[in-house]
């Protein structure tokens, strides 16, 4: 089967690095570190995996950080090559192992990809996966499995980038009925913000910032309101559209992106601007808590900026190596910086429950609402065009591309 395959190579990853800032069709023409491969069709690896052929597969923006050579090197330790690339995946059941006894092909399902103790059938699982914080698991090199964080950068599992893939039985969720693809295919990110949603104190009264109205931030706007967070909450948007959206799934207030970003927000939060001799200006007071969406070493910068002193800012999934951050704010703030990664465990009316579960009950209430986020699909053997449309989803008036498996 063909499947979109990440191939390492050093002195490919350090061109693509240089170049495809400026120009992206370097990562996907014949120098890039990814390409449509020819690959065999998977096989169980325990009894207790299954096959699943894909329908969905959304384009996640840790796919294109890695398919850019712009993100972290640091999971290249804790990642098996060559990988099939997906992660936020709708498909079907095609085969199961013998020993899954609850689970039968032609299921529709979907995915929680973390690869934890559980997807590695160890017998005694580490800390982070014993207190339901699988998405921390400190195991991720170990079992029978390859290592890898997560479905998607692991050699064995493959992943929502090719017509099959494989899943441990522990992962997989059968979908509603009622939720349409398009829906099903943003319960992973949705679940992503939905973690990062419920990390920070909130009360009613408080001011939430969400920096970066693409698919993550209206997703984090989505969830906010999603899990009752009374909260006034003001989004940053580039595009008239994001603007558009941000406003219809709760934001309070649109501020859109501009040179007078600064001042809006000052007049919007009641904070105080400063200009300093040289640099960004300095605010006195501003949101309590800022969602950081989009990652940039700009953007947490400005986070960081915005957030009022004792605030917290909230790194929402895979952000940029931080390189030229002014780290002052944080010292004289005395803020808290904290990390929101997929999914956990949460706390909700005093019950635990998991991130995915708790996602897949809210996007039954809100999927309409939030499926066309869904705006632009395209088959794999597009694949330079998906990315490029991706990439640039923005400026062309759309917000989640996807990959389509027609039967």
């Amino acid at each position: 089967m063909k499947a979109i395959q990440y191939r390492r190579s050093v002195p490919r990853y350090l061109l693509v690095r240089a170049f495809a800032g400026h120009w992206p069709a370097v990562a996907t023409g014949r120098l890039g570190l990814v390409g449509l491969h020819e690959i065999s069709l998977p096989g169980l690896l325990t009894d207790r995996w299954v096959r699943i052929r894909t329908r969905l597969c959304g384009i996640c923006g840790s796919d294109l950080a890695t398919i850019l050579a712009q993100g972290s090197p640091y999971f290249s330790a804790l990642t098996s090559f060559p990988f099939v690339l997906g992660h936020e995946i709708v498909g079907v059941i095609d085969r199961v192992g013998p020993a899954v006894a609850d689970l039968v092909p032609g299921e529709r399902v979907t995915i929680e990809p973390v690869l934890g103790c559980a997807v590695r059938e160890i017998a005694a699982p580490c800390a982070q996966c014993r207190a339901g914080n699988t998405g921390n698991c400190e195991r991720t090199t170990h079992g029978p499995l390859a290592p890898g964080i997560q479905t998607g950068f692991c050699r064995d599992t493959g992943g929502g980038f090719s017509p099959f893939f494989l899943a441990h039985a522990s992962q997989v969720r059968r979908l509603p009925d009622a939720l349409s693809d398009e829906a099903a295919v943003l319960i992973e990110p949705f679940s992503c913000a939905l973690h990062a949603a419920l990390k920070p104190e909130l009360p009613a009264g408080a001011t939430a910032l969400v920096l970066g109205t693409g698919t993550m931030g209206l997703l984090t706007i989505a969830a906010l309101r999603a899990a009752g967070r009374r909260a006034r909450v003001i989004a940053v948007a580039k595009y008239p559209h994001q603007a558009a959206l941000a406003e219809a799934l709760g934001a309070d207030l649109v501020v859109r992106a501009s040179r007078e970003l600064y001042a809006d927000l000052c007049r919007a939060t009641g904070a105080e601007l400063h200009r300093p001799a040289l640099g960004k200006p300095v605010l006195c007071g501003g949101a309590d808590v800022t969602f950081d969406c989009i990652g940039s070493a700009d953007t947490i910068d400005d986070a960081l900026r915005f957030t009022r002193a004792h605030g917290t800012v909230v790194l929402v999934g895979m952000p940029a190596v931080p390189q030229g951050v002014d780290w002052t704010s944080i010292w004289y703030k005395e803020l808290q910086v904290v990390g929101a990664y997929t999914q956990g465990t949460e706390v909700v009316g005093g019950q635990a429950v998991r991130t995915f579960e708790l996602a897949t009950r809210l996007m039954l209430e809100r999927g309409a609402e939030l499926a066309p986020l869904v705006s632009t699909r395209f088959p794999l053997r597009d694949f330079r065009q998906a990315i490029a449309h991706a990439l640039a989803s923005g400026r062309r008036g759309a917000v989640k591309t996807v990959f389509e498996f027609k039967e």
